[in-house]
């Protein structure tokens, strides 16, 4: 599986020719990565030096977590600005990864963020994985699987070609191409309303599900798809990193908490990651990391284990 920055797949599309070159990552459900020269610097990763570990915290954790002096991360890096990989295709960057950061340092450990498929991320929480940090929509069904450490908020957007040329209309989606990414809830989403067509004798959607939100956005800017449904924050970037190409189609809809995933049960990581990422809201540095990326919109001031007012 091919990774790309947003930027990367920009300056590929815009210089009408796609420059790629594979770097291996650790295991055989995880992607090779890809890089390419671009114009446009990303912002710098956040210094995580200054944060201090709290010792209180860090004794929360268990010995199967802390006994390395590692967090381990899984994360799907093709959701710029969450997370996504640098312009040498191999180093991750974006909010989701300063914060694993940022959390690793006031546990007193080093994060090392693992790239995975999205699917593959909450099945592998608890064994490859110590959590999984990807940009994750609290969901009930997902709640039944996963325990969840909320610190994010997001809609979803809906993403044209600049002018809207096949008059995409969200309200009839029927017998529209549409793109998703593999395993999220817009794909559920869209989904159920293919079925719905069906049953009232319609088209039904066309989905083209990737497993890389890269590949969704370059599905409409090349125009294999008339639209594409993402998190309102990856919406917005990609639109303002393919230079004019892509705008929203309507309102955000559907704001709700973002969070990281834990081992169901685990209740001792789940408590210390909580308390981790109050300290750093409490701090300023949640707000500092998520103006870097221009991700502010989506701050909240309360982290939770298993929020219960998930939509907002």
């Amino acid at each position: 599986m091919s990774k790309q920055s947003f930027r990367s797949i920009a300056a590929c599309l815009l210089g009408a020719a796609m420059c790629v070159s594979a770097a291996a990552c650790g295991t055989s459900d995880e992607a090779s990565s890809s890089g390419s020269e671009t114009s446009t610097a990303s912002p710098q990763a956040y210094d995580v030096s200054k944060i201090e570990t709290d010792e209180e915290i860090a004794a929360l954790l268990p010995d199967s977590v802390k006994q390395d002096g590692v967090l381990t991360v899984g994360m799907d890096t093709s959701y710029a600005p969450a997370e996504f990989l640098a312009e040498d295709g191999k180093t991750p960057v974006g909010y989701d990864v300063d914060l694993s950061n940022a959390l690793a340092k006031v546990l007193g450990l080093k994060a090392d963020q693992q790239v995975s498929k999205f699917d593959l991320i909450i099945p592998s929480v608890g064994s490859k994985y110590d959590v999984g940090i990807s940009s994750f929509t609290i969901t009930p069904e997902r709640m039944d699987a996963v325990d969840f450490v909320s610190f994010y908020k997001a809609g979803s957007t809906w993403v044209t070609k600049k002018g809207n040329p096949t008059n995409v209309d969200t309200a009839d989606l029927c017998g529209v191409r549409v793109a998703v990414q593999t395993g999220t809830t817009q794909e559920e989403e869209v989904t159920q309303m293919s079925e719905d067509c069906t049953k009232n004798g319609k088209d039904a959607i066309d989905i083209l599900s990737n497993a890389l939100q890269t590949d969704v956005t370059t599905n409409v800017t090349t125009g294999k798809a008339d639209v594409f449904y993402a998190d309102s924050p990856v919406a917005g970037y990609a639109i303002t990193q393919t230079d004019g190409q892509l705008e929203a189609l309507g309102e955000d809809v559907g704001v709700t908490k973002q969070g990281i995933v834990v081992k169901k049960g685990d209740k001792q990581t789940a408590e210390a990651l909580q308390k981790a990422m109050q300290k750093l809201m409490d701090s300023g540095v949640y707000e500092e990391i998520l103006e870097q990326w221009g991700a502010q919109s989506g701050a909240v001031d309360k982290s939770e284990v298993n929020p219960t007012d998930i939509s907002q």
